[in-house]
């Protein structure tokens, strides 16, 4: 009817005939009209041909597909509750240049996978590499039923208007849930990741997964993942779930039961599509970063074995090996010390009854002869023993005349200077007895003299002496607490983010014994290092003992103590005790996480304790002119400032190398002009000058041999050495930096000792049994520590994947390593050395101080 009425009125006016289309009943019949034309022509548009087909498992399907048909394939299998089956989706595509990739999707009960074929990984710089051929496993969620029967089906669909060919094939994976103790082999790519599933069984409560490869190359990550959906199995997000580490022939993770609340995990293999993480070359660099590169075979054939690890009984045993071997240097030391109290307690006694001893017995316990004098013969240095305090007599006396100075002590003798300066009230500052005018020119005669004694190096008061060498211990005291403090909280932070992120390259472990407790992830890595706590306390409890012991002597007068032997000050022994438990401190926090960043950590004490050993072995000999605490720990903190840079710069950076190597050698030459000349040399602006004269009278003009012969030739040999490393570290440049520093250290304190024997033997002295056992078996320990500590279990000098390649099993009580068994042979080798420091000069204890020669 409005269609009649709108005919009608056609020749009606135009306003009209456009009043009748605006009615209400017309603009609906329009709008339907339009709305079905329009669905309609979408429908003849989007029309797909959707093809399901009932699939079995191990049958390979060739089809093509287009952007006009969709095929399903619908599989079921049956899955039970105490038997877990792998499901494998392999699929191959063979047209080359298709304008839009295949996109496979896999809808199961409970996750959906879905990927494209060619699937495009990238790697580093955006590299993009298409891999045409993929195999991905399906992921199996646990059922609650004794038995089930499960769908999935496989949609394969693309945009491509022209026809793609490609190839479907599920099959079951068999052993997909791992044995324990049972090697299983397999094949991975970078598009053919593997992962299978492995349950704690009744009783295991940690386990070692260990995976391996004969090549190195392609680089591979290992991952350990929850059973849940969906497993990140692909190079670029393997690592977002659980712990993960990068390998070429070794891999290893310990995992425990109480991590996972299934008591289940997966263990996925993943090949990257570059070699770059792993220490490998990279691949010819695209000048477009979009360009596809040719991925090539990166197929890796690799074995997974899955062991129990260690139960609680072997960590418990593994502390108390741990304590044992240090706790029975305690009771060692306690018997050495009851026996020495009972020989000195005997010796007392003949000291109170003399009479029933004949007056030779009586003259040689005492240590002197029948006129009170000390026998020089068996400590003498030939006749430099009769120059010595000739000379030193002479000298006073010569001091004296020379600067008309009318001072009586210059006429005394020696004895009577220490003496009175032992009873001197005066004030203790350190350079009281220096800022006296005529101490400087008696300075430049007695040091200059051929022959020095003890005694001409030991005249100022010994109080002042002590108060020097006790800033030592309190310096080194205070540079432990503020060095500690942050180190241990980085290492927390360190040790944190590590089990956070699962990221196992950040810490170069010895994965194949590394023995987690709590948080720590190797904690037999940080209970080895107990030792050097425990013998750096019994080393203090020592020191502090003869420390009482002579003190005691001074107050009683004891002539011994007043004016024989080596003067005794303890200091620099307090700070080398103190330096041998921060290194234990510190070694354990570098072993929390080792890796190149701070490594220092377990360098810096060793530095410290080489540089205080050198010094006290100078100090033995020459208490008067050793370095002052301040000057020492300024040296010692200038190595471990170089030793940063060298860890951050000196990586193949030449210009680095350069400039050490020239400081190095200006350093061994300036150390070596103020030992010859014992102090009376000075670095101001006329050096150069005096330098020349030198040169100029000595070996131009009259060609006089050196003046002290030992000392030269310490020396030459010294600049020898070390001239010889600073030339292998320009040539060599080698990586470890912090190593190279220690081994300069080590050699300059070795090449010292040995002179220091030779030149006491030499001497005339002697070496009493406690000191030369103490040397003979620090020797032995040192040489077996450093055998294992050159086997080299691990390095940071590499990438964490060639570093796992040097891993090793433990092998002491299936709980310690042979880097462990270096941390327990090289504290006591230092403990040794302390010890050998401490004794070595015990027979001159009854020798008067004229009589022992300077070397």
């Amino acid at each position: 009817m409005v269609l009649r009425s709108c005919w009608k009125s056609r020749h009606k006016s135009r306003s009209g005939a456009a009043d009748c289309l605006l009615r209400p009943g017309w603009t609906v019949l329009l709008w339907l009209c339009v709305t079905l034309v329009a669905c309609a022509s979408g429908v003849v548009g989007e029309t797909k041909n959707v093809v399901q087909k009932d699939a079995e498992f191990d049958v390979t399907y060739n089809d093509t597909v287009t952007s006009e048909n969709q095929t399903i394939y619908a599989f079921n299998h049956t899955v039970s509750r105490n038997k877990t089956e792998g499901v494998r989706v392999s699929v191959d595509v063979s047209s080359q240049g298709s304008e839009s990739p295949i996109l496979f999707v896999v809808r199961q009960k409970q996750a959906v996978l879905s990927f494209q074929v060619p699937l495009i990984l990238r790697g580093l710089y955006q590299r993009k590499y298409p891999y045409n051929h993929l195999g991905r496993t399906l992921c199996q969620p646990p059922t609650r039923a004794a038995s089930e029967t499960q769908y999935f089906f496989v949609d394969v669909s693309t945009l491509s208007s022209q026809g793609t060919n490609y190839q479907l094939r599920v099959s079951r994976v068999e052993s997909f849930t791992l044995q324990t103790d049972k090697k299983f082999s397999f094949t991975a790519s970078p598009s053919q990741p593997q992962y299978f599933k492995y349950d704690f069984p009744d009783g295991v409560d940690t386990v070692i997964v260990k995976v391996s490869s004969d090549t190195n190359f392609p680089c591979s990550v290992m991952s350990i993942q929850d059973i849940q959906c969906p497993v990140y199995d692909l190079d670029n997000n393997v690592a977002f779930i659980g712990m993960y580490q990068t390998m070429t022939k070794k891999g290893a993770i310990t995992v425990q039961r109480k991590d996972f609340p299934s008591y289940s995990f997966y263990v996925v293999v993943v090949v990257k599509t570059e070699d770059e993480a792993c220490g490998g070359p990279l691949p010819y660099y695209p000048l477009r970063p979009d360009e596809l590169t040719d991925a090539g075979n990166r197929s890796k054939v690799l074995d997974v074995v899955v062991s129990p690890a260690i139960n609680s009984e072997v960590y418990v045993m593994g502390m108390l090996f741990c304590l044992g071997i240090f706790l029975s240097f305690y009771l060692l030391t306690l018997l050495v010390a009851c026996l020495e109290n009972k020989r000195m307690g005997k010796r007392r006694e003949l000291f109170q009854n003399p009479a029933d001893m004949s007056p030779a017995e009586t003259a040689s316990l005492l240590g002197k002869n029948g006129d009170g004098k000390t026998p020089a013969s068996p400590y003498e240095y030939g006749s430099f023993a009769d120059n010595c305090s000739t000379l030193s007599s002479e000298a006073i006396t010569d001091s004296a005349t020379s600067t008309d100075n009318n001072y009586g002590y210059m006429e005394r003798t020696l004895d009577s200077v220490g003496r009175s300066r032992q009873e001197s009230l005066s004030s203790v500052e350190e350079d009281d007895y220096d800022t006296l005018d005529d101490i400087d020119s008696d300075k430049n005669i007695v040091r200059t003299k051929k022959f020095l004694c003890v005694s001409d190096l030991a005249r100022k008061d010994k109080r002042i002496l002590s108060k020097k060498y006790q800033i030592y211990f309190w310096n080194i005291a205070t540079i432990a607490v503020f060095y500690a403090l942050p180190v241990i909280q980085l290492v927390i932070t360190y040790q944190t983010v590590v089990n956070v992120t699962g990221n196992q390259d950040i810490c170069y472990y010895n994965f194949l014994c590394a023995h987690p407790l709590g948080a720590l992830s190797a904690f037999n890595n940080i209970l080895s290092n107990l030792g050097y706590v425990m013998l750096g306390l019994l080393f203090l409890l020592i020191v502090l003992k003869r420390d009482i012991v002579h003190n005691r002597a001074l107050v009683r007068n004891d002539v011994n103590a007043l004016e024989c032997g080596i003067p005794k000050h303890f200091g620099l022994f307090y700070a080398m005790g103190t330096a041998l438990m921060m290194e234990g401190l510190l070694s354990a926090c570098y072993h929390v996480c080792p890796n190149y960043t701070n490594f220092q950590f377990d360098t810096s004490f060793m530095y410290m304790i080489a540089g205080l050993c050198m010094l006290k072995l100078y100090q033995k000999r020459h208490p008067d002119i050793n370095a002052s605490a301040y000057t020492a720990y300024a040296c010692l903190a200038a190595v471990i400032f170089f030793s940063v840079l060298g860890v951050v710069f000196g990586k193949g950076n030449m210009v680095f190398w350069i400039v050490f190597s020239v400081i190095h050698i200006l350093a061994t030459l300036l150390l070596s002009t103020q030992l010859y000349y014992m102090g009376r040399w000075r670095l101001d602006s006329g050096v150069l000058r005096r330098i020349v004269y030198v040169i100029y009278t000595d070996c131009i003009r009259q060609c006089s041999g050196p003046m002290y012969i030992d000392r030269m030739v310490l020396l030459v040999m010294g600049n020898i050495v070390n001239w010889s490393l600073a030339a292998y570290g320009l040539i060599k440049t080698p990586n470890d930096f912090a190593s190279y520093l220690l081994a300069i250290a080590i050699c300059n304190l070795l090449l010292y000792f040995a002179f220091y024997i030779i030149m006491k033997l030499r001497s005339g002295e002697r070496i009493q049994c406690l000191a030369l056992v103490c040397i003979l078996f620090t020797a032995v320990v040192w040489g077996f520590a450093l055998y294992f500590f050159f086997q080299g279990l691990s390095t940071w000098q590499k990438t964490p994947a060639e570093s796992r390649e040097h891993n090793r099993d433990c092998i002491l009580l299936s709980f310690f390593d042979d880097h462990d068994i270096w941390h327990f042979l090289s504290s006591i080798a230092m403990f040794g050395s302390f010890l050998v420091l401490l004794t070595m000069d015990d027979d001159l204890d009854t020798v008067q101080r004229d009589k022992i020669f300077v070397f």
